[in-house]
């Protein structure tokens, strides 16, 4: 089993002016102290409007500076909202291909919808449909980066002519591609799909061991990807809080990962939000505390070991530490990763390979019946597109209507094509 660590970017009231600044700041030298520690993946999360709970709007900038910070560490998008009125396709396989070749080729690309109310609706992004969208969006920009040039896409909720969208990826034919699972139907669908499937639920190992063992056997039967590749891993999340002493961990780390949980049902389920108004942190402290799972290595060495065995155990293929809640403090984290690395994580890493070797072997005959079922894309057209200047010049405009700069005078153009351009004609200097 590996390991991630996921970057929330949480950031609890009051605020002084450089919070924000110190949380990146204190955020990239975790995931220097996470490679150390022997973590392998980087995930950052895309959310919008979500105070308190993630000032993570703009992940692709943060994992390009933690590429730069680091050597082997994998930098994930967890995730990227594919609906094209939060990313245009284009857009995403742009930033996607531009942040792999920064990273030397490690990135992996998460997708998914958004469901809160204040980001869906901000985004004008329809919640009924929104399913649909994140597809027809995760589809394309795999194939944008896929293909040489894109042939161009009439659809549903965007559509663009024929283009070569550059730059293209270090790895292809794109990165891995995982999508955020909620329940155990979307996990089915990820299986279905080809996709990894990002769990970002904490859960106990018997109730991990059964997510599992559904998503391969949906994957082994079902599998036409969406991509152009498959990616069958299973992710999922768990609270960490590493001290040698484990009361001194649950003190620590119990009300950070409690925090968590709040926020997210308060923009996701429960909650009344006045857009900058709204204290999560004081609603927080008020409430009652939810049971919650997936809290064995709030703990010292010997029990987060134990907890993550039992997922190890369960099949799960990498467990993301959430090592970082509500209102922890900095050195409380630092000291958690390093102790993770001198005394929890190096078993984990000698067993992988193995497990990992084994894992091909069994998947090879499905994945390979998987890839055979890959839509091919089509060839692109060869059209022509002309630089305005020379399309209006076959159109019957000349220069003496546009003159001969290269950014077009704005006047001229009003005159063209809405005030004409003959004498006597009302212009806006005219009115």
């Amino acid at each position: 089993m590996q390991f991630g660590m996921f970057f929330e970017l949480q950031l609890p009231r009051p605020w002084a002016v450089d919070s924000e600044q110190n949380l990146i700041n204190n955020a990239l030298t975790w995931a220097e102290l996470g490679e150390a520690a022997g973590i392998e993946y980087a995930w950052a999360q895309e959310h919008h409007f979500l105070e308190e709970y993630s000032h993570s709007t703009a992940p692709e900038v943060f994992l390009a500076a933690v590429s730069q910070r680091t050597t082997r560490m994998r930098v994930g998008h967890g995730i990227a909202l594919m609906a094209p009125a939060y990313n245009h396709p284009a857009r995403v396989a742009e930033r996607v291909a531009m942040l792999d070749l920064v990273s030397g080729g490690r990135v992996e690309w998460g997708t998914g919808e958004s469901s809160s109310r204040l980001e869906l609706e901000g985004f004008r992004v329809n919640y009924i449909e929104k399913r649909a969208m994140w597809a027809e969006g995760a589809r394309e920009a795999a194939r944008m980066m896929a293909a040489d040039p894109y042939p161009g896409y009439r659809g549903k909720y965007f559509s663009m002519p024929s283009r070569n969208v550059v730059p293209k990826p270090v790895q292809r034919p794109h990165p891995p591609m995982w999508v955020a699972c909620t329940n155990r139907d979307t996990l089915k669908m990820a299986a279905r799909l080809g996709l990894g499937a990002l769990t970002f639920s904490f859960m106990d190992p018997g109730e991990a061991r059964f997510w599992v063992n559904e998503y391969y056997e949906t994957f082994k039967r079902e599998c036409t990807p969406i991509g152009q590749t498959v990616n069958p891993n299973v992710a999922m999340l768990a609270g960490v809080m590493c001290h040698p002493d484990a009361e001194v961990a649950r003190a620590r780390g119990l009300e950070g990962q409690q925090f968590f949980k709040w926020a997210l049902a308060h923009y996701y389920r429960f909650g009344a939000h006045v857009p900058g108004r709204t204290n999560l942190w004081e609603e927080f402290k008020a409430s009652e505390p939810e049971p919650m799972a997936g809290l064995g290595a709030v703990n010292d060495p010997a029990g987060a070991r134990e907890h993550f065995r039992g997922l190890e155990e369960a099949g799960v293929d990498q467990l993301i530490l959430l090592q970082q809640g509500g209102r922890y403090e900095h050195e409380h984290i630092c000291e958690s990763l390093e102790l993770l690395g001198t005394s929890v994580l190096p078993e984990f890493a000698e067993r992988h390979a193995i497990r990992q070797a084994k894992k091909q072997a069994e998947l090879e005959p499905y994945i390979e019946r998987a890839l055979s079922r890959v839509t091919p894309i089509e060839a692109a057209p060869d059209e022509v597109v002309e630089s305005y200047p020379r399309l209006w010049e076959r159109e019957g405009v000349t220069k003496e209507h546009v003159g001969t700069q290269r950014a077009l005078d704005a006047a001229s153009l009003w005159r063209l094509h809405v005030g004409g351009s003959g004498a006597g004609r009302r212009g806006p200097g005219n009115a």
